[in-house]
């Protein structure tokens, strides 16, 4: 038996060239995989933002084309570096990284898991059964709903684990007030304020939101609307804000790295997708005592306890969600009370210490069953 005090060196491989929800929870693992004393190294493809953040934190990196999920040169490329560091095993964090990396760890005998966060179907066919039925020794779910996808698809429940994505409580410290943050956002202290942070793609779910935003109508709640983040939807939705009237109402804020204050700053925190693995900002909400509305979908669904850390509506339902729009508007008690109840929940389930030490206790439980047969 491999003692559980061993450092251990992982591959961690990315096929994506941006930087959303999963790569923050690959940097938070490995952050707290190198406090433990584990070392870290980080294929991902080459001018990615995961490149960039890797050299920031200082993690070893080496970079790998990978044009697309195909690619063979990609795999090619992937198996010379893994050759060259020889980890202890690799862990995959993309589907594209599964096909490809998957594909070099078989090559080279070196024991694989990888980390599934999307909550769609798990495509069948033969590559799918390479990588799952050969290639992979675990996949790991981030919630329970996406083991009930996999298990769909035929995986055998031996071979999956579900580890729940984490956020850091103390990486969600305001640095400015919320009248400071609101100052800044041109916004008046009195004013209604909701916020939604979500890479702007349509299974997120904010056309719905800014549907039922216009809803509300000219009743005295008039919220303003805070839309953080950027992606190939935003056009389309600025287009439907105006057409809605709310070009005054809703902000578009971009990107931004100042989330901490932005949920400081809301009333009321919006996650409206359609569908959803788990929902990390609704983590980060509940663990900044912000009350949630989201859609009961995936794992988000599972994540926010309804009429205890927030309100879950059907997922694409506008008239509902304005409904508990009003409802935690006009009630500032309710309001609270999830919002206290949010870092209770988190705590409970959602620290990245607790994701550390099960991803730690996995490849332990790896190792120790020897070479991939």
């Amino acid at each position: 038996m491999q003692s559980a005090r061993r450092s251990l060196s992982i591959a961690h491989v990315t096929g994506e060239s941006d930087f959303s929800g999963g790569e923050v929870q690959v940097f938070l693992l490995m952050e707290g995989l190198r406090a433990r004393g584990h070392r870290n190294v980080l294929v991902c493809p080459p001018g990615s933002a995961s490149a960039r953040e890797a050299e920031r934190r200082k993690f070893a990196c080496v970079c790998a084309r990978m044009r697309n999920d195909l690619s063979l040169l990609g795999a090619r490329r992937i198996h010379a570096h893994l050759r060259r560091c020889r980890p202890d095993l690799v862990h995959l964090h993309t589907g594209r990284a599964d096909w490809l990396g998957g594909l070099a760890a078989w090559r080279l005998s070196l024991p694989a898991l990888s980390t599934r966060r999307m909550d769609r179907p798990v495509r069948r066919g033969p590559r799918t059964r390479f990588v799952y039925g050969r290639a992979l020794r675990r996949i790991v779910a981030i919630s329970p709903a996406v083991r009930e996808r996999l298990a769909a698809a035929g995986i055998p429940e031996e071979k999956t684990r579900v580890i729940w994505s984490a956020v850091d409580p103390g990486a969600l410290e305001p640095r400015a007030g919320r009248a400071d943050t609101r100052a800044r956002e041109g916004l008046a202290d009195d004013t209604p304020c909701l916020l939604a942070l979500a890479s702007l793609v349509a299974r997120k779910g904010i056309d719905v939101l800014i549907d039922a935003v216009s809803l509300l109508g000219d009743t005295d709640l008039r919220p303003t609307l805070w839309i953080a983040g950027d992606g190939p939807e935003r056009p389309a939705l600025e287009r439907r804000a105006r057409a809605r009237g709310l070009a005054q109402r809703v902000r578009f804020l971009g990107r931004r790295s100042d989330v901490a204050d932005l949920l400081a700053a809301c009333d009321v925190f919006v996650l409206p997708s359609r569908r959803e693995g788990l929902g990390v900002a609704a983590l980060e909400a509940m663990a900044a005592a912000r009350p949630v509305i989201a859609s009961d979908v995936g794992g988000l669904g599972e994540a926010v306890v309804h009429e205890r850390t927030g309100l879950l509506v059907p997922p694409g339902d506008a008239a509902a969600l304005r409904g508990a729009l009003a409802r935690l508007l006009g009630d500032a008690p309710l309001r609270k009370r999830l919002g206290d109840a949010g870092p209770v929940r988190v705590r409970e389930r959602f620290t990245a210490d607790r994701m550390v030490e099960a991803y730690e206790a996995l490849y332990h439980e790896l190792l120790a069953e020897g070479a991939p047969g």
